[in-house]
């Protein structure tokens, strides 16, 4: 069972906590964390890009001048490839890129990919979470006690504006419910932040 350091929100220790050895213990598993954040980025891709082949661009539908005895290369259209305004070869269209990935597969990706932070010292968890007046110096302020220099998201048990609002014009720096956690959101960051209650929830979802 793993045993972590809790932090109050200026830096100083609060404790320790025993996480979940079936939540944030679990055995590393690379190609299954590869999928996961695959299909994540697969579903976010727009698949609109469009463009047209020479069969589908207006015009050109006379032979531009006769075949021979011009001293020009013979041209069947003028909306061919070759020709300014003409098709495009080999044309993009717009098509969907989603990929699936079964519900059991994606839980297992989430708790490896925790289970590796927690090995590799870069999840933080914190006592509690909260700020009075949501402004951005504020969670600077919690940003800098706990050394997070690099990316970093925090994750909480509800959706408390003032600190969502708090944390939005800081760089490399998001906050988002536990609901939303996802294994993209753990492996793009640097550390992983999580309150007490986030923890207690995740636990109760997935350490059944």
């Amino acid at each position: 069972m793993p045993t972590i350091k809790v932090y109050k929100m200026d830096g100083k220790e609060a404790g320790t906590i025993d996480l979940s050895e079936k939540v944030f213990g679990a055995e590393y598993n690379e190609p299954l964390i590869h999928q996961a954040v695959v299909t994540r980025l697969a579903n976010e891709r727009q698949g609109t890009k469009s463009t047209l082949t020479r069969t589908e661009v207006r015009g050109g539908g006379r032979k531009p001048w006769r075949q021979k005895g011009t001293g020009n290369a013979r041209q069947g259209s003028i909306r061919a490839p070759q020709w300014i305004k003409g098709g495009v070869v080999f044309a993009p269209k717009s098509r969907d890129f989603s990929k699936d990935m079964n519900k059991k597969a994606k839980i297992a990706a989430l708790i490896s990919a925790l289970s590796k932070k927690v090995a590799d010292g870069e999840l933080l968890v914190v006592d509690k979470l909260e700020v009075k007046e949501g402004k951005t110096k504020e969670m600077a302020a919690f940003r800098k006690a706990l050394k997070l220099d690099k990316s970093a998201v925090v994750v909480m048990d509800n959706d408390d504006v003032k600190v969502i609002r708090a944390a939005a014009n800081l760089e490399k720096f998001s906050t988002l419910p536990v609901q939303q956690i996802s294994t993209y959101e753990v492996v793009a960051n640097a550390k992983v932040v999580l309150t007490k209650a986030a923890v207690a929830k995740l636990e109760e979802v997935y350490g059944e």
